[in-house]
Protein backbone atom coordinates (compact mmCIF):
# COMPACT_ATOMS: atom_id res chain seq x y z
CA UNK A 1 0.00 0.00 0.00
CA UNK A 2 1.51 3.26 -1.21
CA UNK A 3 1.60 6.26 1.06
CA UNK A 4 -0.22 9.27 0.14
CA UNK A 5 0.95 11.77 -2.33
CA UNK A 6 2.84 14.97 -1.76
CA UNK A 7 -0.01 16.29 0.56
CA UNK A 8 1.16 13.88 3.12
CA UNK A 9 4.65 14.87 3.05
CA UNK A 10 3.87 18.35 3.30
CA UNK A 11 1.59 17.56 6.45
CA UNK A 12 4.93 15.47 7.82
CA UNK A 13 7.15 18.41 7.03
CA UNK A 14 4.62 21.25 8.68
CA UNK A 15 4.69 18.78 11.77
CA UNK A 16 8.36 18.67 11.43
CA UNK A 17 8.27 22.50 12.05
CA UNK A 18 5.87 21.94 14.48
CA UNK A 19 8.13 20.24 16.29
CA UNK A 20 11.11 22.49 17.04
CA UNK A 21 8.64 24.29 19.04
CA UNK A 22 9.05 23.78 22.85
CA UNK A 23 6.43 20.86 23.98
CA UNK A 24 5.62 20.06 20.56
CA UNK A 25 5.83 16.41 18.71
CA UNK A 26 6.00 16.07 14.84
CA UNK A 27 4.23 13.30 13.57
CA UNK A 28 7.58 13.06 11.60
CA UNK A 29 10.98 14.61 11.29
CA UNK A 30 12.41 13.65 8.24
CA UNK A 31 15.06 16.25 8.64
CA UNK A 32 16.81 14.48 12.17
CA UNK A 33 17.57 11.36 10.42
CA UNK A 34 18.96 13.70 7.39
CA UNK A 35 21.24 15.52 9.98
CA UNK A 36 22.52 11.98 11.06
CA UNK A 37 23.54 10.92 7.86
CA UNK A 38 24.29 14.02 5.90
CA UNK A 39 27.94 13.80 4.90
CA UNK A 40 27.08 10.01 3.40
CA UNK A 41 24.27 11.13 1.46
CA UNK A 42 25.76 14.04 -0.14
CA UNK A 43 28.76 11.59 -0.90
CA UNK A 44 26.00 9.60 -1.88
CA UNK A 45 24.25 11.77 -4.83
CA UNK A 46 27.29 13.72 -5.69
CA UNK A 47 28.59 10.62 -7.18
CA UNK A 48 25.72 10.24 -9.28
CA UNK A 49 25.29 13.93 -10.11
CA UNK A 50 29.51 13.21 -11.40
CA UNK A 51 28.34 9.98 -12.99
CA UNK A 52 25.19 11.89 -15.01
CA UNK A 53 23.42 8.40 -15.40
CA UNK A 54 20.30 9.45 -13.86
CA UNK A 55 17.90 6.96 -14.36
CA UNK A 56 18.21 3.36 -13.67
CA UNK A 57 22.58 4.00 -12.92
CA UNK A 58 24.38 1.12 -11.32
CA UNK A 59 23.07 2.23 -7.57
CA UNK A 60 19.85 0.96 -8.81
CA UNK A 61 21.38 -2.42 -9.55
CA UNK A 62 22.93 -2.34 -6.59
CA UNK A 63 19.91 -1.19 -4.53
CA UNK A 64 18.13 -4.23 -5.99
CA UNK A 65 20.57 -6.85 -5.14
CA UNK A 66 20.88 -5.34 -1.68
CA UNK A 67 16.77 -5.07 -1.23
CA UNK A 68 16.37 -8.71 -2.19
CA UNK A 69 18.58 -9.99 -0.53
CA UNK A 70 17.41 -8.34 2.77
CA UNK A 71 13.99 -9.44 2.08
CA UNK A 72 15.24 -13.23 1.22
CA UNK A 73 13.62 -12.53 -2.06
CA UNK A 74 15.26 -14.67 -5.29
CA UNK A 75 14.54 -10.62 -7.24
CA UNK A 76 13.98 -7.91 -6.64
CA UNK A 77 13.45 -5.24 -9.83
CA UNK A 78 13.31 -1.62 -9.03
CA UNK A 79 10.52 1.02 -10.15
CA UNK A 80 9.34 4.71 -9.44
CA UNK A 81 6.85 4.21 -6.79
CA UNK A 82 5.02 2.13 -4.59
CA UNK A 83 1.71 2.60 -6.55
CA UNK A 84 3.79 1.71 -9.65
CA UNK A 85 4.91 -1.46 -8.13
CA UNK A 86 1.02 -2.78 -7.14
CA UNK A 87 0.08 -1.76 -11.18
CA UNK A 88 3.54 -3.48 -12.48
CA UNK A 89 2.74 -6.18 -10.46
CA UNK A 90 -0.64 -7.48 -11.47
CA UNK A 91 -0.17 -6.60 -14.79
CA UNK A 92 2.42 -8.81 -14.65
CA UNK A 93 0.11 -11.72 -13.42
CA UNK A 94 -1.68 -11.34 -16.53
CA UNK A 95 -4.60 -9.16 -14.33
CA UNK A 96 -7.33 -7.65 -16.64
CA UNK A 97 -11.11 -7.34 -17.52
CA UNK A 98 -13.43 -9.72 -16.02
CA UNK A 99 -10.93 -10.61 -13.30
CA UNK A 100 -11.23 -10.75 -9.72
CA UNK A 101 -8.90 -9.04 -6.90
CA UNK A 102 -9.51 -9.81 -3.28
CA UNK A 103 -7.71 -7.21 -0.90
CA UNK A 104 -8.71 -5.46 2.28
CA UNK A 105 -10.46 -2.57 2.23
CA UNK A 106 -9.19 -0.45 5.58
CA UNK A 107 -5.43 0.16 3.29
CA UNK A 108 -4.18 3.50 1.09
CA UNK A 109 -5.99 3.75 -2.18
CA UNK A 110 -3.48 2.57 -4.72
CA UNK A 111 -3.66 -1.28 -3.53
CA UNK A 112 -7.38 -0.88 -4.91
CA UNK A 113 -7.00 1.39 -7.81
CA UNK A 114 -4.18 -0.96 -9.31
CA UNK A 115 -6.09 -3.40 -9.99
CA UNK A 116 -9.27 -0.99 -11.16
CA UNK A 117 -7.02 0.44 -13.65
CA UNK A 118 -6.56 -2.55 -15.33
CA UNK A 119 -10.03 -2.89 -15.63
CA UNK A 120 -10.01 -6.07 -13.09
CA UNK A 121 -12.66 -6.01 -10.09
CA UNK A 122 -11.57 -5.31 -6.59
CA UNK A 123 -13.03 -7.64 -4.10
CA UNK A 124 -13.09 -6.30 -0.45
CA UNK A 125 -12.22 -8.33 2.30
CA UNK A 126 -12.84 -6.91 6.56
CA UNK A 127 -9.93 -7.21 8.34
CA UNK A 128 -8.81 -8.78 11.72
CA UNK A 129 -10.13 -5.86 14.17
CA UNK A 130 -6.79 -6.94 16.45
CA UNK A 131 -3.86 -6.39 13.54
CA UNK A 132 -5.76 -4.52 11.07
CA UNK A 133 -4.86 -7.02 7.90
CA UNK A 134 -7.13 -8.69 6.40
CA UNK A 135 -9.25 -11.40 7.19
CA UNK A 136 -7.58 -14.87 5.98
CA UNK A 137 -10.61 -16.43 7.43
CA UNK A 138 -12.98 -14.74 4.91
CA UNK A 139 -11.28 -15.50 1.63
CA UNK A 140 -12.81 -18.61 1.00
CA UNK A 141 -15.88 -17.32 0.92
CA UNK A 142 -15.06 -14.65 -1.34
CA UNK A 143 -13.83 -16.44 -4.12
CA UNK A 144 -15.25 -17.21 -7.72
CA UNK A 145 -14.65 -18.27 -10.78
CA UNK A 146 -13.29 -15.17 -11.58
CA UNK A 147 -10.97 -14.95 -9.18
CA UNK A 148 -7.46 -14.28 -9.84
CA UNK A 149 -5.10 -12.94 -6.84
CA UNK A 150 -5.15 -11.97 -3.87
CA UNK A 151 -3.73 -9.05 -2.60
CA UNK A 152 -2.90 -8.96 0.96
CA UNK A 153 -1.70 -5.84 2.78
CA UNK A 154 0.77 -5.60 5.59
CA UNK A 155 -0.24 -2.54 7.27
CA UNK A 156 1.24 -0.39 9.44
CA UNK A 157 4.29 -2.87 9.41
CA UNK A 158 2.83 -5.72 10.64
CA UNK A 159 2.41 -8.61 7.97
CA UNK A 160 -0.49 -10.29 7.30
CA UNK A 161 -1.06 -14.14 8.02
CA UNK A 162 0.65 -14.79 4.99
CA UNK A 163 0.86 -19.00 5.50
CA UNK A 164 -3.35 -18.58 6.03
CA UNK A 165 -3.27 -16.42 2.82
CA UNK A 166 -1.27 -19.03 0.66
CA UNK A 167 -2.45 -21.87 1.37
CA UNK A 168 -5.80 -20.19 -0.12
CA UNK A 169 -4.02 -19.39 -2.89
CA UNK A 170 -2.57 -22.96 -3.61
CA UNK A 171 -5.83 -24.52 -3.09
CA UNK A 172 -7.23 -22.59 -5.84
CA UNK A 173 -3.79 -21.85 -7.83
CA UNK A 174 -4.30 -18.08 -7.88
CA UNK A 175 -1.70 -15.24 -7.50
CA UNK A 176 -0.64 -13.74 -3.97
CA UNK A 177 0.73 -9.73 -4.56
CA UNK A 178 1.97 -8.65 -1.02
CA UNK A 179 1.46 -5.45 -0.84
CA UNK A 180 4.48 -4.42 1.63
CA UNK A 181 4.78 -1.31 0.90
CA UNK A 182 4.55 0.19 4.93
CA UNK A 183 6.06 -3.44 6.08
CA UNK A 184 9.61 -3.63 4.79
CA UNK A 185 11.66 -5.69 7.71
CA UNK A 186 8.41 -7.55 9.29
CA UNK A 187 8.82 -10.88 9.37
CA UNK A 188 5.90 -13.48 9.77
CA UNK A 189 7.75 -16.81 11.51
CA UNK A 190 10.63 -15.62 10.28
CA UNK A 191 10.62 -14.97 6.85
CA UNK A 192 10.49 -11.64 5.31
CA UNK A 193 7.37 -9.45 4.11
CA UNK A 194 7.97 -9.37 -0.23
CA UNK A 195 9.20 -13.49 -0.03
CA UNK A 196 5.43 -15.27 0.24
CA UNK A 197 4.01 -13.98 -2.76
CA UNK A 198 4.62 -14.25 -6.37
CA UNK A 199 5.44 -10.38 -6.06
CA UNK A 200 5.89 -8.56 -3.06
CA UNK A 201 5.46 -4.43 -3.51
CA UNK A 202 7.83 -1.76 -1.80
CA UNK A 203 7.25 1.75 -1.46
CA UNK A 204 10.38 4.70 -1.14
CA UNK A 205 8.27 7.30 -0.08
CA UNK A 206 9.86 9.48 2.30
CA UNK A 207 7.55 8.36 5.32
CA UNK A 208 7.95 4.49 4.99
CA UNK A 209 10.44 2.94 7.45
CA UNK A 210 13.25 3.43 4.32
CA UNK A 211 11.91 6.55 2.85
CA UNK A 212 13.76 8.10 -0.15
CA UNK A 213 14.28 11.80 -1.00
CA UNK A 214 10.89 11.50 -3.23
CA UNK A 215 8.94 8.31 -5.09
CA UNK A 216 10.07 5.08 -5.34
CA UNK A 217 9.41 1.40 -5.41
CA UNK A 218 10.78 -1.69 -5.50
CA UNK A 219 9.04 -5.11 -6.47
CA UNK A 220 10.46 -8.54 -5.10
CA UNK A 221 9.86 -11.62 -7.21
CA UNK A 222 9.82 -14.99 -6.67
CA UNK A 223 10.68 -16.20 -9.93
CA UNK A 224 12.64 -15.82 -12.78
CA UNK A 225 10.22 -15.78 -15.15
CA UNK A 226 7.90 -12.80 -13.23
CA UNK A 227 11.19 -10.75 -12.72
CA UNK A 228 11.57 -10.83 -16.43
CA UNK A 229 8.46 -9.71 -17.26
CA UNK A 230 8.83 -6.85 -14.25
CA UNK A 231 11.80 -5.50 -16.44
CA UNK A 232 10.10 -5.53 -19.44
CA UNK A 233 6.84 -4.04 -18.21
CA UNK A 234 8.60 -0.63 -15.98
CA UNK A 235 10.35 0.33 -19.19
CA UNK A 236 7.38 0.35 -22.12
CA UNK A 237 7.94 -3.49 -22.83
CA UNK A 238 10.57 -2.15 -24.41
CA UNK A 239 13.97 -4.96 -24.92
CA UNK A 240 16.12 -3.87 -26.95
CA UNK A 241 16.00 -0.37 -27.35
CA UNK A 242 13.15 0.51 -29.64
CA UNK A 243 11.56 -3.15 -30.01
CA UNK A 244 8.37 -3.37 -27.70
CA UNK A 245 7.06 -6.65 -26.94
CA UNK A 246 4.27 -5.47 -24.75
CA UNK A 247 2.48 -2.53 -23.80
CA UNK A 248 4.18 -1.57 -20.68
CA UNK A 249 4.83 1.53 -18.67
CA UNK A 250 7.62 4.13 -18.14
CA UNK A 251 8.47 3.77 -13.80
CA UNK A 252 12.26 3.27 -13.66
CA UNK A 253 13.65 4.54 -10.62
CA UNK A 254 16.04 7.71 -10.44
CA UNK A 255 19.89 6.79 -9.51
CA UNK A 256 19.59 9.53 -7.09
CA UNK A 257 17.05 7.76 -4.65
CA UNK A 258 18.79 4.28 -5.50
CA UNK A 259 21.77 5.95 -4.24
CA UNK A 260 20.19 7.85 -1.27
CA UNK A 261 18.35 4.37 -0.11
CA UNK A 262 21.84 2.59 -0.88
CA UNK A 263 23.29 4.63 2.11
CA UNK A 264 19.93 4.08 4.36
CA UNK A 265 19.20 0.72 3.62
CA UNK A 266 22.37 -0.07 6.04
CA UNK A 267 20.97 1.57 8.99
CA UNK A 268 17.28 0.41 8.46
CA UNK A 269 18.06 -2.21 11.24
CA UNK A 270 18.76 -0.21 14.10
CA UNK A 271 15.93 2.29 13.19
CA UNK A 272 13.37 -0.96 13.25
CA UNK A 273 15.05 -1.57 16.88
CA UNK A 274 14.25 1.72 18.13
CA UNK A 275 10.62 2.17 16.52
CA UNK A 276 10.48 -1.46 18.68
CA UNK A 277 11.38 0.51 21.41
CA UNK A 278 9.18 3.47 21.42
CA UNK A 279 6.61 1.46 20.75
CA UNK A 280 7.44 -1.02 23.92
CA UNK A 281 7.53 2.37 25.69
CA UNK A 282 3.90 3.61 24.78
CA UNK A 283 2.76 0.40 26.09
CA UNK A 284 4.25 1.15 29.63
CA UNK A 285 3.30 4.65 29.65
CA UNK A 286 -0.28 4.09 28.76
CA UNK A 287 -0.33 1.64 31.24
CA UNK A 288 1.52 3.80 33.89
CA UNK A 289 -1.18 6.40 33.13
CA UNK A 290 -4.22 3.97 33.71
CA UNK A 291 -5.14 4.85 30.14
CA UNK A 292 -6.12 1.24 28.88
CA UNK A 293 -9.61 2.02 30.12
CA UNK A 294 -9.84 4.81 27.36
CA UNK A 295 -8.36 3.89 24.46
CA UNK A 296 -6.80 0.27 22.89
CA UNK A 297 -3.32 -0.11 22.62
CA UNK A 298 -1.77 -1.67 18.41
CA UNK A 299 -1.34 -5.38 18.63
CA UNK A 300 1.39 -7.05 17.27
CA UNK A 301 0.96 -11.09 16.62
CA UNK A 302 3.83 -13.06 18.37
CA UNK A 303 3.70 -15.08 14.96
CA UNK A 304 5.43 -11.82 13.55
CA UNK A 305 8.19 -9.15 13.69
CA UNK A 306 6.18 -5.98 13.93
CA UNK A 307 8.81 -2.95 12.51
CA UNK A 308 5.96 0.02 13.43
CA UNK A 309 5.76 2.03 10.39
CA UNK A 310 2.42 3.50 12.26
CA UNK A 311 2.18 3.28 16.07
CA UNK A 312 -2.09 3.49 16.05
CA UNK A 313 -4.15 3.59 18.52
CA UNK A 314 -7.86 3.01 18.68
CA UNK A 315 -10.47 5.84 20.28
CA UNK A 316 -13.74 4.74 21.01
CA UNK A 317 -16.82 6.29 21.57
CA UNK A 318 -16.54 8.76 19.12
CA UNK A 319 -14.06 10.61 20.38
CA UNK A 320 -11.14 10.12 17.93
CA UNK A 321 -11.71 13.22 16.17
CA UNK A 322 -12.03 15.36 19.83
CA UNK A 323 -8.92 13.97 20.95
CA UNK A 324 -7.59 14.48 17.69
CA UNK A 325 -8.30 18.30 17.74
CA UNK A 326 -6.54 18.44 21.21
CA UNK A 327 -3.71 16.92 20.78
CA UNK A 328 -3.31 19.44 17.14
CA UNK A 329 -3.87 22.43 19.43
CA UNK A 330 -1.13 21.12 21.60
CA UNK A 331 1.40 20.69 18.27
CA UNK A 332 1.31 17.31 18.69
CA UNK A 333 0.97 15.74 15.24
CA UNK A 334 -1.31 12.86 14.26
CA UNK A 335 -2.72 11.27 11.57
CA UNK A 336 -6.01 9.40 10.63
CA UNK A 337 -4.64 6.10 8.49
CA UNK A 338 -8.10 5.92 6.74
CA UNK A 339 -11.02 7.93 7.47
CA UNK A 340 -12.96 6.62 4.49
CA UNK A 341 -12.72 2.89 3.35
CA UNK A 342 -11.90 1.79 0.17
CA UNK A 343 -15.27 0.37 -0.13
CA UNK A 344 -16.91 3.11 0.60
CA UNK A 345 -15.12 5.76 -1.59
CA UNK A 346 -17.12 7.58 -4.04
CA UNK A 347 -15.25 6.15 -7.35
CA UNK A 348 -15.83 2.21 -6.37
CA UNK A 349 -19.68 3.09 -5.81
CA UNK A 350 -20.46 1.32 -9.10
CA UNK A 351 -19.12 -2.19 -7.03
CA UNK A 352 -22.04 -1.87 -5.03
CA UNK A 353 -20.94 -2.02 -1.29
CA UNK A 354 -23.49 0.07 0.88
CA UNK A 355 -22.34 1.03 5.05
CA UNK A 356 -22.31 -1.83 7.33
CA UNK A 357 -20.88 -4.60 4.72
CA UNK A 358 -17.35 -4.41 6.20
CA UNK A 359 -17.99 -3.85 10.10
CA UNK A 360 -14.69 -4.40 11.28
CA UNK A 361 -13.20 -2.22 8.74
CA UNK A 362 -15.96 0.64 9.38
CA UNK A 363 -14.97 1.01 12.71
CA UNK A 364 -11.53 1.09 12.77
CA UNK A 365 -11.67 3.64 10.15
CA UNK A 366 -13.99 5.51 12.90
CA UNK A 367 -11.44 5.07 15.95
CA UNK A 368 -7.95 4.75 14.71
CA UNK A 369 -5.71 7.30 15.66
CA UNK A 370 -1.96 7.38 14.67
CA UNK A 371 0.92 8.94 16.88
CA UNK A 372 4.22 10.09 16.51
CA UNK A 373 6.78 6.80 16.05
CA UNK A 374 10.00 7.28 13.82
CA UNK A 375 13.40 6.38 15.36
CA UNK A 376 14.78 9.56 16.42
CA UNK A 377 11.49 10.75 18.79
CA UNK A 378 12.68 10.97 22.12
CA UNK A 379 11.51 9.50 25.52
CA UNK A 380 10.39 12.76 26.67
CA UNK A 381 8.44 13.25 23.35
CA UNK A 382 6.33 10.41 23.86
CA UNK A 383 5.72 11.24 27.51
CA UNK A 384 4.70 14.55 26.32
CA UNK A 385 2.28 12.58 24.27
CA UNK A 386 0.67 10.41 26.14
CA UNK A 387 0.41 13.11 29.48
CA UNK A 388 -1.62 15.05 26.66
CA UNK A 389 -3.64 12.21 25.95
CA UNK A 390 -3.83 11.24 29.78
CA UNK A 391 -5.02 14.71 30.55
CA UNK A 392 -7.93 15.11 27.24
CA UNK A 393 -9.48 12.01 29.34
CA UNK A 394 -8.90 14.24 32.92
CA UNK A 395 -6.16 12.12 34.25
CA UNK A 396 -3.33 13.88 35.82
CA UNK A 397 -0.64 11.69 36.26
CA UNK A 398 3.20 12.02 36.22
CA UNK A 399 5.00 9.76 33.41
Amino acid sequence: MSVASSQHLTTAHAVSVLGKDAGSVPLLDVNRQYQALRAELDKAISSVCESGRFVLGPECDELEKNVAAYCQAPHAVACASGSDALLLALMACDIGPGDEVLMPSFTFFATASAAWRLGAKPVFVDIDPATFNLNPELLEGLITPHTKAILPVHLFGQCADMPSVMAVAKRHGIFVVEDAAQAIGAEWEGRRAGSFGAVGCFSFYPTKNLGGFGDGGMMTATGSGLESRLRLLRAHGMQPRYCHHVVGINSRLDTLQAAVLNVKLRFLEDWIKRRQANAARYDELFAKARLTDFVSLPVADKRGRHVWNQYTIRVPDGRRDTLRAYLGERNIGTEIYYPIPLHLQQCFAPLGYEPGSLPETERAAEEVLALPIFPELTAEEQRTVVTAIAAFYGIERKL
